[in-house]
């Protein structure tokens, strides 16, 4: 009617105006079709992935999982216990011996030998580590098939060949060791936090059994005579243990990569910090090296790169490329995150903030030392597109009735398809959003949990350099 209506003002001096019309009305309509067939395209397109990702999401079966993994790696995935009956040949034949585990004893002394011996494996094989490689440290408990998927997007990853995994133990455990010694694609190493709970089960920094119930009221507790009686936690509760070791373990492995291994002596590159239940994007490394590139030039009061951030959904299509600053935060980028030696000096001079903080948390700890103590405050710049997902479903803080790790996996496998897909993997550069602004973080009370002067001592007792 539109169209109509303009050829009808239109002055009539002539049969031009009313041959040209209709074929300039087809060219219009031809164009407008054209678009609206490209627009919808798009969106079958865009569609279609979506609905492929959400029938991927929806098998979470083993078969599924592995089909989403090159069949080099099911070797990772495999398990191959010891907790089984083994044949043993002897002078007078074969004989079924039962699999010990070994004893806190043994454990200790395997332990020992470990962190004296600082093997690297696989150094023959991708040559001596390299002042400015990347060192990937893990914090290991004993979620080994958490660890299976972590080891399998390792092995994915573009350059991963160059890196050093330093994986960090507070809990001995040969399966988790025969698999962590089966990785082939790049340079190995194993430390040993030797104060957990598992070698010290009753006895600090275990539980004593002279130490003060958690929910004992102080007057009580005195009248007890148990052992931290005059310290418990800003909210009146005493220590627990299984809260404690996370903590120091964070804690002693950061000062052990950086100032106490030779084979760190002289890095200067950066230091990632993963957990036994995260999970990585193919291109984790690659836009770890172009943030750090771009870092100067866009954010040079950064001294923290973040890959993590805890989304419930993941928007490849928007953030591919694009980054953040602001004043790093704990519950926001605790996850996928890296510095270097000159930040973690800084950090180690202000250790009694670290260490005296009274929260069990490593990265409230941290976020706490560094409004309170630090010259240059941690400041992050954070990937919007997250390159290192959570899959944990249960561990310390998450206790789910099911714990089938499969369907998170598949989740985050389909995320990663689609970013495939779509090629927003491996950006030419990165982009700093519009939005970015510093913004100011208010101080928090501490959760508690580390009240007593124990836990301190231990604590200043890890900032010991070795060299």
């Amino acid at each position: 009617m539109r169209a109509r209506r303009i050829q009808l003002a239109l002055p009539k001096t002539g049969t031009m105006y009313r041959r040209r019309n209709p074929y300039c009305f087809r060219i219009v309509l031809g164009i407008f079709f054209l678009f609206f067939l490209i627009f919808n395209l798009n969106i079958f397109t865009t569609q279609d992935l979506e609905e492929s990702s959400m029938s991927d999401i929806t098998n979470d079966s083993t078969a599924a999982i592995l089909s989403m993994v090159p069949s080099v790696f099911h070797k990772f995935l495999t398990s191959k216990t010891r907790n089984q009956t083994v044949a043993v040949t002897t002078q007078n034949g074969t004989i079924t011996d039962p699999y010990h585990p070994p004893n806190i004893s043994e454990i200790l002394k395997f332990i020992s030998k470990y962190n004296d011996l600082q093997i690297v494996l696989n150094e023959d094989v991708f040559g001596p580590l390299q002042n400015d490689s990347v060192i990937i440290v893990i914090q290991v408990h004993s979620r080994i098939t958490y660890l299976r998927h972590l080891i399998v997007s390792l092995a994915q990853a573009r350059e991963i060949s160059r890196t050093l995994l330093i994986f960090s133990h507070d809990f001995y455990d040969e399966d988790i060791n025969d698999l962590i010694q089966s990785i082939d694609f790049c340079k190995v190493m194993q430390i040993f936090y030797p104060y957990s709970i598992q070698t010290h089960p009753y006895d600090f920094p275990g539980v004593d059994p002279g130490d003060c119930p958690r929910d004992i009221k102080k007057d009580q507790a005195i009248v007890r005579k148990c052992i931290n009686a005059l310290h418990p936690d800003l909210y009146g509760h005493y220590r627990e243990a299984k809260f404690t070791q996370t903590k120091h373990h964070w804690w002693w492995k950061a000062n052990r990569v950086f100032d106490q291994l030779e084979i760190t002596r002289y890095h200067t590159g950066l230091v990632l910090f993963l957990e036994e239940d995260h999970y990585v994007a193919e291109d984790f490394l690659y836009l770890l090296e172009l943030m750090q590139k771009r870092a100067l030039e866009l954010c040079p009061q950064c001294n923290i790169l973040s890959l993590g951030t805890y989304l419930k959904t993941f928007n490849y299509y928007t953030y591919n490329s694009r980054v953040e600053v602001m004043p790093w935060i704990s519950s926001k980028h605790n996850m996928g995150f890296a510095f270097n030696k000159s930040s973690w000096r800084e950090i180690r001079e202000c250790a009694r903030h670290f260490c005296s903080y009274d929260d069990y948390n490593w990265d409230w700890s941290l976020q706490h030392l560094s409004q309170n103590c630090l010259k240059h405050k941690l400041h992050a710049m954070i990937v919007k597109g997250p390159r290192v997902f959570h899959i944990g479903e249960c561990g310390v803080h998450h206790k789910k009735k099911n714990c089938d790790s499969n369907q998170v996996i598949a989740k985050v496998q389909s995320v990663l398809k689609i970013a495939r897909s779509s090629k927003q993997m491996f950006p030419k550069t990165v982009t700093l959003t519009v939005a970015s602004i510093l913004k100011k973080t208010k101080l928090r009370k501490g959760n508690g949990g580390w009240g007593d002067q124990r836990d301190h001592i231990l604590c200043m007792n890890m900032t010991l350099p070795t060299w």
